[in-house]
């Protein structure tokens, strides 16, 4: 893993909303706005941005915690910037403090949690046992 990055570095994540990013369950609409659940993806994404670059070949980073305080709604068109900045590298763990702005206004801020491992490791974990 690539120590590339310092707590403050920043990583923007730009995205139009589309209709399934709505907050839907089972095919029903249930609010017309960017959904808690669609923020989740994002901020993921967004911390992922930096893994992206640290990774070496034989590595992949997992999520292990996500938070989002969901402050005000967006709409389908609109375009969200979201911000992840890092706020500790300790070892193989990424912590990352996330913002989601359209325009001006903040719809939603959390933190993230990243942990890089090797992919070896990471398949003993993620095979189901028979």
């Amino acid at each position: 893993m690539k120590l590339i990055f310092k707590p403050g570095d920043q990583k923007k994540y730009v995205k139009v909303i589309q209709s399934n990013d709505v907050a839907a369950f089972h095919g029903e609409v249930l609010h017309a706005v960017y959904s808690t659940f669609s923020l989740a993806r994002d901020f993921e994404w967004s911390s992922r941005l930096f893994f992206i670059e640290m990774k070496d070949d034989d590595e992949e980073g997992v999520g292990t915690f996500l938070s989002i305080d969901h402050k005000s709604p967006a709409f389908v068109g609109e375009e969200v910037t979201i911000t992840a900045t890092v706020v500790k590298l300790d070892r193989n763990e990424l912590t990352c403090a996330i913002e989601a702005k359209v325009g001006a206004r903040t719809i939603a801020t959390g933190t993230t949690g990243q942990k890089m491992l090797k992919k070896e490791k990471l398949n003993q974990l993620f095979t189901q046992p028979k």
